[in-house]
């Protein structure tokens, strides 16, 4: 029997990428589709919020079109959500650009600022560090390699995130993978539906299909 595809949507908020990241989802398995209709964001078994460029640039086009709501509606209902580069970047609390603090989403505390590094920005390929019980890593080679393309990272992993129902400290800690340009930073976040990858998974050969695949393994 041939498991269901996942109906995913690219969530459409005026930032670049979307097409690759499309298109890479539809090969991993899913009906993947680009919009940004409130219905279409809220009924689909997964969201992507992909982000390129400038944290603030980003968070004004996804306020715009009613994206942070979205966020935050489907993982109240513990709905399943991967933000991807600056995507995930505008999950924590604020983003900080040459001295200018913007607010982010929230779903995590924390600051994202500029690498202390001899080149930036980063681009190239990194092994991410696997955190254990990784839904997203799960079957791919500890030594795969992933490509980034970023100046900007957070520093500090994000503790779970409290909801309304859940009870204090009941929630497990987010499953963090790590690696390094100039410093450590955080490279990728699972945390219940909230997934995230400073990492294009899209851009990011076998090991980032599989990654994708993994994804929409958690959607069936």
């Amino acid at each position: 029997m041939t498991s269901r595809r996942p109906n995913v949507v690219v969530l459409d908020y005026g930032s670049g990428n979307l097409r690759s990241a499309q298109r890479a989802l539809q090969r991993a398995g899913a009906n993947a589709e680009i919009s940004a209709d409130t219905d279409a964001t809220l009924r689909a078994d997964g969201l992507v919020v992909p982000g390129v460029g400038a944290f603030a640039a980003c968070m004004s086009g996804l306020r715009a079109a009613g994206g942070d709501q979205v966020i935050i509606k489907r993982l109240a209902e513990s709905r399943p959500v991967l933000g991807i580069c600056v995507g995930m970047q505008i999950l924590f609390a604020a983003g900080d650009e040459h001295g200018l603090k913007t607010e982010g989403v929230g779903c995590w505390p924390g600051v994202v600022r500029k690498l202390t590094a001899a080149v930036l920005p980063h681009m190239g390929w990194n092994v991410v560090s696997r955190p254990p019980a990784s839904r997203l890593l799960a079957g791919i080679d500890p030594n795969a390699m992933f490509y980034f393309v970023h100046s900007y990272a957070a520093r500090q992993a994000p503790p779970a995130r409290q909801t309304a129902s859940a009870r204090p400290g009941a929630a497990d800690p987010p499953a963090v993978g790590w690696t390094t340009h100039g410093e450590p930073f955080v490279a990728l976040v699972e945390d219940g539906p909230l997934m995230a990858t400073q990492f294009h998974p899209e851009k990011s050969s076998d090991a980032g299909a599989a990654l994708l695949a993994n994804w929409l393994q958690v959607l069936r």
